[in-house]
């Protein structure tokens, strides 16, 4: 055995796509961070071992940015097929090679030290090494799902369903109770050119008729049978073993089913992957200086503190899952977007302890909302840049509240995540500085919304060879150059038999669902957005008139472009390119500094 200590600036328990977000958006901001996660692959649910679509905000130009915008984005340009290996390799080198992250995986988190109302170390046991591992540092975040910090450190937490009255949510229960949404075992389907058997294991369970699913959509191409889904009667962080054992023989039975009773039109259909790790939606919630509630969902969480937005609808799934025979879930409206505040990010009583994911500091109907991924990545990138504003200023989450909320949602807007409301501010050069262009208003280009907003563009379409520019006067010091492009926040993958469309009325059917459940042999591939700029320069004119390229991409995918420069100039332009296949390409922001 071994024992290792590490001391820190920031610790990360939980590698999902919340805790990934949070670690790398502190390292970015220079703070040295440890991130520990129980699993051999990052993601969580999104992760390989479970495979759940990542879900976010419905409407036009919802798309969550960030960081959770630029890792879809790699996905896109070099997994074209949607293999789940190459994706859990992305999210693998986003945190493994981020300078500043120490990465644990295989590190299950087991103990702590507290030094009064704050968390001195946590420790966690490697089971690929048998190695004890100590993490001391003056901040922590709990993105474990689960909330493990929460009773090994005494922070305040609830589970279950809040009672109706408690704040006032018409579709809360009349009475509290330990319930909550139960947990999934996800499968994926592969298409052949011939039929294909498949004989179920003694131990499924049977159903011999669609009577005996009542309720339940179950064409494979459809869903991943998100709806075999039960524990939300039992304990759901205790139970999981028996319950995972349940879910197994369903999901056997009913592929069965699927295959062997009844036309189904699965013949050369076959049972690919079946998870084993079940996708969990809810267990503890940490309570923080405010508790969002369905109210605050549904008044549009205007706070002065939004650090992050959702726009999923309140889907409340039935406790009972599958035992229920009554629609699974149900889709309570929710405006998209909604704000999420910084005040749900931080414990109500551990003085050093933030959290991100589904565990923020919730009740049980505004969770039905903020549980899905793509929501929970932005909070753990808001909860990241919190860190690293802390550590910048010696100060204690709240801290950063009392002191540092527009900082907070300037660093994060300067960042890629859009917060509604609220507009970027534009750095002083690019702000006084005369600005022109080949096309359109470019005045567009620096009025610090960084993307189309109701029926604002808030861009400038560009054909091939267009440009836009400043022009200083006088010979200036550049350091940067900051670019948002057009990454279509709108994009979607529809074929005739597309798996990602349920129903016009599902929010399902809006949302874009870049890795697959459903492999057929005219498979869709996965592709950078045609209006993406794929290539562009940067030319200056120098301090003699002479103009000249100091910077070309010729193989750009990325949304948010920062280019660092170390030159002097009277003028500086960035000349489009090449697109990814558009006649033309969006620029959303274009500053210099």
């Amino acid at each position: 055995m071994k024992d290792i200590s590490h001391k820190t600036e920031f610790c990360v328990v939980g590698g999902g796509l919340a805790g990934m977000c949070a670690a790398i958006a502190a390292a970015r901001h220079g703070v040295k961070t440890v991130l520990m996660h129980d699993r051999p692959v990052l993601g969580g649910n999104a992760s390989s071992e479970i495979r759940m679509w990542v879900c976010g905000a419905q409407g036009p130009n919802r798309r969550e940015t960030g960081i959770i915008e630029e890792i879809q984005l790699e996905n896109n340009y070099r997994n074209p097929l949607s293999n789940f290996s190459i994706w859990d390799s992305i999210l693998y080198e986003k945190v493994r090679f981020e300078p500043n992250i120490t990465l644990f995986l295989n590190c299950s988190c087991n103990d702590i030290e507290m030094d009064g109302d704050r968390i001195r170390a946590v420790r966690g046991w490697q089971l690929t090494t048998e190695t004890r591992y100590r993490v001391e540092a003056p901040l922590f975040a709990d993105c474990s799902g689960d909330s493990i910090l929460a009773p090994l450190s005494g922070a305040e937490y609830r589970i279950g369903r809040e009672a109706r009255q408690e704040f006032g949510e018409d579709i809360a229960p009349p009475e509290a109770d330990s319930k909550t949404m139960g947990m999934s075992c996800e499968i994926n389907v592969r298409e052949y050119d011939s039929p294909q058997e498949f004989i179920p294991p003694s131990w499924a369970y049977s159903y011999p008729t669609d009577d005996d699913l009542p309720n339940r959509e179950h064409d494979i191409r459809a869903n991943h049978f998100w709806w075999v889904e039960l524990g939300g009667e039992n304990d759901s962080i205790h139970d999981t073993e028996k319950i995972r054992d349940e879910l197994l023989k369903t999901i056997f039975g009913i592929w069965d089913h699927v295959k062997n009773h009844g036309d189904h039109g699965a013949d050369n259909l076959v049972l690919e992957w079946v998870g084993f790790l079940p996708g969990k939606r809810e267990s503890r919630r940490y309570i923080g200086d405010y508790i969002m509630t369905q109210n605050d969902v549904s008044a549009e969480g205007r706070f002065e503190d939004i650090v992050a937005y959702g726009g999923w609808p309140m889907d409340d799934h039935h406790p009972a899952g599958l035992k229920h025979p009554g629609d699974p879930t149900v889709f309570h409206p929710a405006p998209s977007p909604y704000g999420i505040p910084y005040r749900c990010l931080y414990s109500k009583n551990i003085e050093n302890l933030l959290f991100a994911g589904r565990n923020i500091s919730v009740t049980h109907a505004a969770m039905s909302s903020t549980r899905v991924m793509a929501t929970c990545a932005t909070v753990g990138q808001a909860a990241g840049t919190a860190a690293a504003i802390a550590v910048k200023h010696s100060l204690s989450p709240r801290g950063v509240y009392k002191r540092k909320t527009e900082e907070l949602k300037q660093t994060l807007m300067d960042d890629d995540c859009w917060l509604p409301w609220n507009t970027r501010d534009i750095p002083a050069l690019s702000k006084t500085t005369r600005i022109c262009s080949s096309d359109g208003d470019p005045e567009l280009l620096r009025n610090g919304v960084d993307r189309p907003v109701d029926d604002s563009s808030n861009s400038i379409t560009f054909p091939v060879g267009g440009w836009a520019g400043y022009e200083f006067g006088k010979p200036e010091k550049l350091r940067e150059v900051r670019l948002v492009f057009d990454s279509d926040l709108n994009r979607a993958i529809r074929t005739k038999r597309d798996p990602n469309v349920i129903s016009d009325t599902d929010p399902a059917a809006v949302t874009v669902k870049e890795m697959k459940c459903y492999f057929p042999l005219d498979q869709e591939k996965l592709n950078v957005p045609k209006c993406m700029v794929k290539s562009f320069g940067i030319e200056i004119t120098d301090e003699d008139g002479n103009r000249q390229t100091i910077f070309r991409e010729t193989n750009n995918y990325q949304r948010l472009v920062r280019v660092p420069v170390d030159v002097t100039a009277s003028k500086i332009r960035v000349v489009v390119e090449e697109t990814w296949g558009a006649e033309t390409a969006g620029i959303f922001a274009f500053d210099v500094q």
